[in-house]
């Protein structure tokens, strides 16, 4: 039986979100895996991998908010945003011209044009399809692109402390800035460096993104894919927050066939946001997880059958 759940993966820098899945493969024994929301090759942190039936639910983890630090650096731009891509621009600052560096507190000042809801280019480098074909893909082809801007939502970001000048740097900054960010889902940090850069009249890239959290779920409690095992597969209610109702075992059989069941007891700690599916996950009498219901006053509805695949 292939088991269903989650697993927190601590991604490396350098190695694919997709190779990241690999022991996952290897320790659980089945192709059926997936993960939510894909980082950078050379950024680090939080991924949210998914075993069995548990994959289905990977949407509703890419939806939720997310957390990353990243490392900002002034004065020269590259084709990727990246530190080390090749450089399309550089700030005469960034040579011995003596023309002083961009202060904390000038990025600071700026900061707040970039709080709440705001438009965000993406990186030509991305997975963004055009015509059902990748952005990064049809630059590898020397195609011209041109992305539209993408309306997404920040809710806070902040300078950490002035930051080094990261090995490999392929262009000449002047300055460079760690900085914390939360944002929506579809936030691309490498944008977000190009922007700010221009909002101080220069021009940037960055290096060293790290996710620290997606939703309520932290790094800290991801493992790296070398150290993985089966000890480390999740319950679902311990990475989605949405309620757990415990049914019995006639229930339990209707939920399985499809059916509906009667549900007149109050659900607490249902979404509250209106027009919203109210999700309940419902269990057996043990409180195993089988599925994912809809509740709706007076019944509950399967959505999805998420026990362990025969």
């Amino acid at each position: 039986m292939t088991p269903s759940g989650f697993v927190l993966l601590d991604k490396i820098a350098g190695e694919t979100s997709f190779k990241a899945l690999f022991p996952l493969k290897r320790v659980f024994c089945t192709k059926r895996v997936g993960h939510a929301g894909t980082l950078d090759l050379r950024a680090s942190g939080l991924i949210i991998a998914a075993i069995g039936r548990a994959t289905r639910l990977l949407p509703y983890i890419e939806a939720k908010d997310k957390c990353y630090t990243f490392r900002l650096h002034l004065g020269y731009e590259t084709d990727t945003l990246e530190w080390d891509g090749e450089v399309v621009e550089q700030d005469a600052r960034g040579g011995c011209c003596g023309v002083p560096s961009v202060t904390r507190a000038a990025l600071e000042a700026v900061l707040p044009q970039f709080i709440g809801d705001i438009d965000q280019v993406p990186p030509n480098y991305c997975a963004v399809k055009i015509n059902g074909h990748r952005a990064s893909d049809l630059m590898n082809r020397g195609r011209e692109i041109e992305l539209k801007p993408r309306r997404i939502h920040i809710e806070s970001l902040k300078v950490l402390d002035e930051g080094k000048v990261t090995d490999g740097c392929t262009g000449k900054c002047f300055a460079t800035f760690d900085l914390e960010c939360n944002c929506s889902k579809g936030t691309y940090i490498r944008s977000l460096g190009r922007d700010l850069a221009r909002a101080l009249g220069t021009c940037g890239c960055v290096s060293m993104i790290r996710r620290h959290r997606i939703g309520k779920v932290t790094v800290d409690q991801a493992v790296r894919g070398d150290a993985l095992t089966q000890e480390h597969l999740l319950p679902l209610d311990q990475v989605l927050d949405f309620p757990v109702v415990r049914l019995n075992d006639d229930q339990v059989k209707s939920i399985r066939l499809g059916n509906w069941v009667p549900w007149r007891t109050p659900v607490e700690n249902l979404s509250a946001e209106p027009g919203c599916e109210k999700f309940v996950f419902t269990a057996d009498k043990d409180g195993v997880i089988i599925g994912l219901g809809i509740y709706d006053p007076g019944r509950i509805c399967p959505k999805y059958f998420l026990a362990g695949d025969e």
